[in-house]
Parts: C-alpha cells; structure tokens; sequence
C-alpha cells in the first residue's frame, strides 16, 4: 500500500472516531490527542519516578503554533482513552492479520470472555522466555535477596519477604510470572524507594494511573491489593480470560475496550503502551530479571 493511501485511512479512522465522540467540550482536545499519534506534535517528557529509571512522563500538548494545550484531569483522561482506541483501530489496519475490530462496549462482551476456571498455565521453561504469562523460574529467595542488595531498607508497608510471597500468590492466581512482575514493580518504583509523584502510603507498586508530574495515580488500601491490581493489569494487556477475583485495578476496563480480542504476549510489547516513550522497557525489565535469577 502507498504512503499516501495509508494515510488517507488513518486520517479517516481517526476523523470518525473524533466524530462520534459525547465530549463535545474536549473535541479540539481529543483530536491534539489522536493526531499525537501521527502529526509532529512536540512532547515534552519529564521523569516521575526514580530518577535513574525511564518510565512515565509528563504530556503537554501543543498546537502547529506551538500553544499550550492545557488538561484538565477529565480532559486528560478522554484523550488518553481516545488515544488507546484510535492507537487500536491504526494497528488493525497496519497489521490486519494480528489484529481484531475493537468492541464498541466499555467492557468485555460475554463473548470475549474465557471463563476457563481450569485454565492452563504455560510453563516457563527459559530464561531467554519473554512471555508475560508463566510460572516462576526465580525463587522466593533470590527475589528477596535481589531486591535488599539493591534497597537494603526498602519503602513497603510489609517486609521484603511478604511482598515477594504477595507477588507469587496473586501471580499464580492469573497465570503471569511473579518474579518477572516484580522486576517491573523495582523498576518502576526504584526498588521501592519512591521519590517521584507516587508515595509508599499508595500502595501502587507499578504506576497505575500516573501520567504526569502532578497525576499520583491510584491509591489501594493494602499492599495485597495493590500487588492484585499490578497482576490483574498485566492480565488485561496478556489474556481475555476473566480475572479470578474481584476486579481492582481501575484502568483494566480501559484495556480491555481498546484491544478487544488482541492480545500482549511479550514484555517487550509494553514498550510504549505501559511506559511512555518506553523504548527497551520490557528488555530492561527481563534484564533485571536475568539479574536476579544470578543471586
């Protein structure tokens, strides 16, 4: 196909999406939002979390006459969400044969459910293995012992011990490998030192919600249920199975309306979807975790 017919349809996708969108308010905005994705609108990034780790930043829109687009939290939240959908639609006309017409409802339709309760856990044979789904190849120990050689006093609620037990229960609950969530969760908080937007009294052990220098993200009142909403968000981008329990982690719907039936099966593939800009995050995380198996 030719540039330029490509184009066109992307063009259109994102036309009609625009159009059919309730926000009338934040139209101007949704459309800066969507044209992110393929118009040379500047970006300025800022880290929020530990400094030494790349991960969520700062957006500020701007305009061809290089205006300001200033958000408000709602405005901030249907653009992302637009975003997502129209990110969606142009991976399905980029790639048709990988992908699959996203559902209209704000949720999972009951056909796209799995509700296979005994559902079969690939075993993670490797550690040369990306997949997000698996069973554990690191031990209980070597997380612990990981993590206190690189935060000897590290910022939880709960002893190193407890947390890493926390991340191998839920888990294995869902099917995703523990300690490779984990290194994303050191990651992402500097191995529980904090320091940026989100704080240890958060319980938010992977960013959840935290798009900028002044968003904090989501609060969960105890560090199961942060660990839970970690998990089950992982479980949204990797499987269209059901989560066991109670659904916790506030963006999992959002998700799972964006990709419908299309599925993440590698770490790698959240570069750029879980962090912003994301280049080599999943590889950096599956590093750590090549590290960690050495102890």
């Amino acid at each position: 196909m030719k540039d330029f017919e490509l184009n066109e349809r992307i063009f259109e996708v994102i036309r009609l999406e625009i159009l059919r969108s309730t926000f009338k308010k934040t139209l101007a905005l949704a459309m800066a939002g969507a044209f992110a994705l393929t118009m040379p609108l500047t970006v300025e990034a800022k880290r929020v979390h530990d400094p030494k780790v790349d991960t969520k930043v700062e957006r500020r829109y701007q305009d061809s006459r290089n205006r300001t687009i200033n958000l408000t939290e709602e405005q901030r939240r249907t653009v992302e969400e637009n975003r997502a959908r129209i990110q969606a639609r142009i991976d399905a006309i980029l790639h048709p044969d990988q992908t699959a017409e996203m559902p209209t409802a704000a949720t999972p339709t009951d056909d796209e459910w799995t509700d296979d309760i005994e559902f079969t856990v690939p075993t993670t044979l490797s550690s040369m293995d990306t997949s997000i789904l698996g069973t554990p190849m690191a031990s209980q120990n070597q997380c612990v012992r990981y993590l206190l050689m690189n935060n000897p006093n590290p910022n939880i609620a709960v002893s190193a011990e407890e947390i890493v037990q926390l991340y191998y229960e839920e888990g294995a609950r869902e099917g995703i490998r523990p300690d490779v969530a984990l290194c994303q969760a050191f990651k992402e908080t500097g191995f529980f030192r904090y320091g940026g937007t989100v704080t240890p009294d958060q319980n938010n052990y992977c960013g959840l919600g935290t798009t900028s220098a002044v968003v904090k993200g989501s609060y969960f009142p105890n560090p199961q249920i942060g660990v839970r909403a970690h998990i089950q968000h992982l479980l949204a981008y990797s499987s269209t199975r059901r989560p066991s329990t109670a659904i916790v982690d506030p963006r999992y719907s959002i998700v799972r309306k964006a990709y419908g039936k299309r599925t993440l099966g590698n770490w790698q593939d959240l570069n750029g979807r879980w962090a912003v800009p994301g280049k080599e995050y999943g590889q950096q995380i599956l590093s750590m975790f090549n590290a960690m198996l050495r102890q």
